[in-house]
């Protein structure tokens, strides 16, 4: 190896090795620290010049129902993978979806929640899968649940378990019903467009079935499996 080479490599390697850093520490100090805020909400807050719904809210303060119901609908492999279910990624390009949402996981969203913004471009998708595979490396299975459930959008401007709990039912997101946890799961494919507060017949159909599968996947029990 040359010494013009070796001269190229060695910035090389520091700039790799402070990305490296830049990405993981805050994901190491998430695992620990609750995050006041999100990418997304603060984004949503800058657009609407007000301050989002939000309270943030332990895992085992959230009715274990809502638990549930969010893995059947969003990510029923979610306590068996590594970030990403290949399966379903594969069955969605062989169908040239437009809307990919089915492929992405509770941790891939977590990921494009809390630290990136919404969009379509490879970059993006690019640095979800990054920040989701630090986030499995780093965080217990439990932690990804308790951030997304605190973070996931329920309505316009209206984030996390709690605030929707509240705005919807008018109750704390500890004492959400298991009907109550279907509709809020129900409508997290496109929450601005659908209402759990108000819902159409298409999403009291889908919380019916979501809460089926929830029932099959083994109810709560399945929980343990985390």
């Amino acid at each position: 190896m040359t010494r013009r080479v070796q001269r190229l490599l060695k910035p090389a390697l520091w700039l790799a090795i402070i990305c490296l850093l830049a990405t993981a520490l805050p994901v190491l100090a998430l695992r620990w620290i609750d995050p006041p805020s999100s990418a997304v909400i603060f984004a949503w807050e800058i657009g609407n010049s007000r301050e989002a719904k939000h309270q943030w809210r332990p895992l085992d303060d959230i009715s274990p129902n809502l638990q549930i119901a969010v893995i059947a609908a969003e990510d029923q492999k979610f306590p068996n993978h590594m970030g990403f279910d290949l399966v379903a990624l594969q069955k969605a390009l062989s169908e040239n979806r437009r809307r990919t949402r089915g492929a992405s996981t509770i941790t891939q969203q977590t990921a494009k929640n809390l630290f990136l913004w919404n969009g379509r471009s490879y970059l993006r998708k690019g640095l979800e899968a990054w920040f989701a595979l630090w986030m499995e490396i780093l965080w217990p299975k439990e932690r990804i649940l308790e951030v997304y459930l605190n973070i996931a959008e329920f309505g316009d401007g209206i984030y996390g378990a709690e605030a929707a709990a509240r705005s919807h039912f008018g109750t704390s997101a500890q004492y959400l019903s298991r009907w109550q946890s279907g509709l809020l799961a129900a409508v997290l494919p496109s929450p601005r467009r659908m209402s759990a507060k108000y819902p159409s017949e298409y999403v009291q159909g889908r919380a019916f079935t979501i809460n089926r599968q929830a029932r099959q996947l083994g109810g709560t029990g399945y929980l343990k499996s985390l």
